[in-house]
């Protein structure tokens, strides 16, 4: 199975704004992470993969054939969880899932299995019968990605799925998307790094509506090498650095000085320089910030 992206461009304001501007990218069964600021394109991009948005240009084909022409034949393999979607607060869990299912066309016996798998899943076997007015933000966010899951879609768009859960049940659903990507196109947009630093064949960055850097995680990583450094230093020369617009990845107090993590092209001056092995946030905001 084969997704491509040819030349994709969407935009707003009469032309004026491409809130994707331009994407072209090929991707096969896995876990692919997207990762990008607000803005970036992200939500839009997997609008258009979905067709809940239309491009003003370029192509969207599975398997060599454009999308558009597939019709429901395409919808009966496509799994969504949106960053956002009104529930029907009266609808308990499992009414919900029940009327998720018959929209995607399940029958009864379909329905059933699926439902009854993916409650556990998602954790909410418990809490089945409960209203969804009810369900915490971390339990709502728990019932959009089993409704996804609902028909074993063989391309699976989740945007943002992990926000608002615990590390508990984030590292629960990242081991499962994880197990079911081996024949599945999983395209996973996150601001969280760590829910696609380990299970990403590849990641792809996204900036101003267009794709910055793709790469499996290691690569981007090895891109980095001589640009992350490590900087003790006082609070005047702390306050020197945050003056001059650095990038810092992170601030540490110690007993007496300030660590700084510093992303940059050129080696810091001032403080106690060492040069240190980057991890994926610091690829993120070289590439993306």
């Amino acid at each position: 199975m084969e997704l491509c992206l040819s030349g994709i461009k969407k935009s707003y304001n009469n032309g004026k704004t491409y809130a994707v501007d331009g994407v072209t990218a090929t991707f096969t069964p896995g876990v692919y992470g997207l990762l990008g600021p607000n803005g970036a394109g992200k939500s839009t991009l997997m609008n258009i993969i979905t067709q809940n948005l239309k491009t003003n240009s370029g192509t969207v084909t599975l398997d060599g054939v454009p999308i558009d022409h597939m019709g429901a034949d395409y919808r009966s393999l496509l799994g969504y969880m949106p960053q956002q979607q009104t529930l029907y607060d009266d609808f308990t869990g499992e009414r919900f899932l029940w009327y998720m299912a018959a929209l995607k066309g399940l029958d009864k016996k379909q329905a059933k299995e699926a439902v009854s798998r993916t409650l556990d899943v998602v954790n909410l076997r418990e809490e089945r019968y409960k209203k969804l007015k009810s369900y915490s933000g971390g339990m709502k966010q728990r019932v959009l990605i089993a409704q996804a899951l609902l028909n074993d879609p063989k391309l699976l768009i989740m945007d943002e799925p992990t926000a608002g859960l615990d590390p508990k049940e984030r590292i629960r659903i990242r081991n499962f998307i994880s197990e079911v990507s081996k024949d599945k196109i999983v395209l996973l947009s996150t601001h969280v790094v760590s829910d696609v630093e380990f299970i990403s064949k590849e990641i792809l960055v996204m900036r101003s509506g267009q794709i910055r850097a793709r790469g499996t995680p290691q690569s981007l990583l090895d891109g980095m090498n001589g640009r992350v450094f490590e900087v003790l230093v006082t609070p005047d020369e702390q306050a020197a650095y945050e003056g001059a617009g650095y990038k810092l990845s992170n601030i540490m107090l110690t007993q007496d000085r300030t660590c700084l993590r510093i992303v940059s092209d050129i080696r810091p001056q001032i403080g106690q320089v060492r040069a240190v092995y980057p991890n994926l946030e610091d690829v993120y905001l070289y590439l993306a910030e």
